[in-house]
């Protein structure tokens, strides 16, 4: 049977967390990718115009249960 394009073989659009609780990021680095605001930003966390996530500062990522995403400092 022959390949049909049928305008839904699409590929997929890689959303979802890419840095998970715990992990140690740096600032810039992405926490979540995401289409709409099903994450929100907490401290030391910006987001961008298609609603990522990504880290303002170096540290720990907390997911709150909340769906509030964080970075805590970490010293040095």
């Amino acid at each position: 049977m022959a390949h049909v394009v049928n305008g839904r073989d699409g590929l997929g659009k890689r959303l979802g967390i890419k840095a998970f609780d715990g992990q140690v990021v740096k600032p810039g680095s992405i926490i979540v990718r995401q289409n709409s605001m099903r994450f929100r930003a907490g401290k030391n966390v910006g987001m961008a115009k298609n609603y990522n996530l990504f880290a303002l500062a170096a540290g720990k990522v907390d997911f709150d249960p909340r769906k509030i995403v964080s970075v805590v400092k970490t010293s040095k």
